[in-house]
């Protein structure tokens, strides 16, 4: 028998001790009048306080035993003395075990060694572990175990459990932003008929009674669309996305988005907007708009490489390789400077920077060459990559991870995206930015394309010629009349990664995708 089972049995017996006891350890009601940390913060000699929490500490001292009581808030030391509970009580708490979760009524008093503390004068027991916490309680490292059962990364980790409150306060100022503004939240289907909205491989499923296939949404924009075709000219989303592609650092399968549309709006309108909100939702969270990435935050260290358990010794190394390349282990601390005003730069002219002065005047077939010869990418160009694709993939591998602070790049390339109006000065361009911050994309926007012939057109030539591709409903939707307007989409989880100095999108994911074990 391992150690770990050993001790599953030896837990099991203490449990059997205290049914043998007439005590039910799971069914016991207990209401706590405050949080351990408002028990320390109103400390009052004598005050009797009410708290709960997992005993995560434990020393036994003869007729005394001290223990660390631990919930969300934060922890307080619990004195537990045998004259105080007397001869049975104090028998039963010698069955409690760390992991343990127990109610306990007292009064706060400071040990001699300063420590603020409650002798209990009562306690509960609220629900008994019958397995014991992770080897390294105050700080779980293993990464395969952390992303995987996360509640075990929570519980010995406060960083990690620090950084998902904090996540949750980042998306409610998100709401208040938006409602501050005037705009309406709404939810739109999640199962589509046809995935719409963006480029990308749909997940698919069946509906049983309509005997038909769905797609799990890939993009939430085409929806928003057809609201403000009906009259409602304000409104914003966060959701839900899925796109069955790779997974990396910057990348999970399902992933949350925020969308909004602004009728009578345009490019430069989310430009302002997207300033706005990522400048407050910094300063209501974080009180700073100096963001800060150490190299000793979870992140920061692991990210995937290895964390699969199937993974080969080979192939591990290559990802810790290429993970060295990507930056995500940091080595120096990295700060992002969230002040307005923030840096604008049109693509064509960060392209030219970095290839060259000529490089939209030479042939496609020499830009081909340049960025697989010179410039060292012929690993991220496929052998039917479009011109333009050549040029995206040496501004995603050689420019966009060198944005660090706000950089909004301008007038895309029109191929890149279908749904947004042309630019006025530059017929291959179209009115649109992406956000770039922490060298990723945070978010896109764009004066949003409302004359249905011109949308019916660019979606035909997406689509390849293939019509059942097309999203016909949308598409008479615009026919009916659809207001000029300003569009964005921004990634929560990337946000949350730049806004909480978190290299890896799974480290800002409660559950991540991972390969199931077997």
């Amino acid at each position: 028998m391992d150690e770990t089972n050993s001790l599953i049995e030896q837990r099991k017996a203490k449990l059997a001790g205290l049914r043998a006891k007439g005590i039910n350890p799971f069914a016991n009601k207990f209401t706590p009048t405050e949080t351990c940390d408002q028990a320390r913060s109103n400390y009052v000699e004598g005050r009797e306080v009410a708290v709960a929490g997992r005993i995560t500490a434990q020393r036994e001292m003869g007729k005394s035993i001290f223990v660390n009581l631990k919930d969300q808030s934060g922890r307080i030391q619990v004195y537990v003395q045998k004259q105080a509970l007397g001869d049975a009580q104090f028998d039963i708490f010698k069955h409690l075990d760390l992991g343990d979760f127990i109610g306990v009524k007292g009064t706060l008093f400071t040990t001699k060694t300063g420590e603020i503390s409650v002798k209990a004068a009562s306690f509960v027991i609220l629900a008994k572990a019958l397995r014991p916490p992770p080897e390294k309680w105050h700080g779980l490292v293993d990464t395969e175990m952390r992303y995987r059962q996360r509640y075990l990364d929570l519980m010995s980790n406060d960083e990690v459990k620090k950084t998902f409150l904090l996540r949750s306060a980042v998306v409610r100022e998100i709401r208040n932003f938006f409602h501050s503004r005037g705009f309406v939240e709404v939810e739109t289907p999640m199962m589509q008929n046809i995935p719409g909205g963006a480029a990308a491989a749909p997940f698919v499923t069946h509906h049983n009674a309509l005997n038909c296939n769905f797609f799990l949404r890939i993009a939430i924009e085409l929806y928003h669309k057809r609201l403000l075709v009906g009259g409602i000219d304000r409104i914003f989303e966060i959701g839900k996305n899925f796109r069955n592609e790779g997974l990396s650092r910057k990348h999970n399968p399902e992933f949350t988005m925020l969308e909004a549309y602004q009728a009578y709006g345009d490019y430069e309108t989310m430009m302002e907007l997207v300033q706005s909100l990522i400048v407050h939702v910094a300063q209501a969270t974080l009180g700073t708009l100096i963001i800060k990435h150490s190299p000793n935050l979870p992140g920061a260290k692991v990210a995937e490489a290895g964390v699969e358990a199937n993974k080969s010794f080979k192939e591990t190394m290559e990802a810790v390789v290429k993970l060295h390349q990507e930056n995500t282990y940091l080595t120096t601390e990295k700060i992002i400077n969230l002040t307005p005003p923030w840096r604008r730069a049109k693509y064509k002219d960060l392209v030219r920077e970095k290839a060259g002065a000529d490089w939209f005047d030479i042939t496609p077939a020499e830009r081909r060459r340049r960025a697989i010869e010179d410039l060292k990418l012929g690993g991220d160009i496929a052998a039917g990559y479009e011109d333009f694709e050549v040029t995206g993939a040496v501004f995603e591998k050689l420019i966009e991870p060198t944005l660090i602070d706000p950089t909004f790049v301008t007038h895309l390339p029109k191929e890149l995206v279908p749904l947004a109006k042309l630019s006025p000065d530059d017929p291959t361009a179209v009115e649109v930015f992406e956000c770039c911050i922490n060298g990723q994309e945070i978010a896109p926007a764009y004066s949003e394309q409302n004359d249905p012939i011109e949308q019916r057109e660019r979606l035909e030539h997406q689509a390849g010629g293939e019509q059942q591709k097309l999203d016909e409903d949308f598409l008479v939707a615009l026919e009916h009349g659809m207001p000029p307007a300003g569009g964005m989409g921004m990634g929560i989880d990337r946000l949350c990664m730049m806004l909480l100095g978190q290299e890896s999108i799974r480290d800002v994911i409660l559950f991540p995708q991972m390969k199931p074990k077997g």
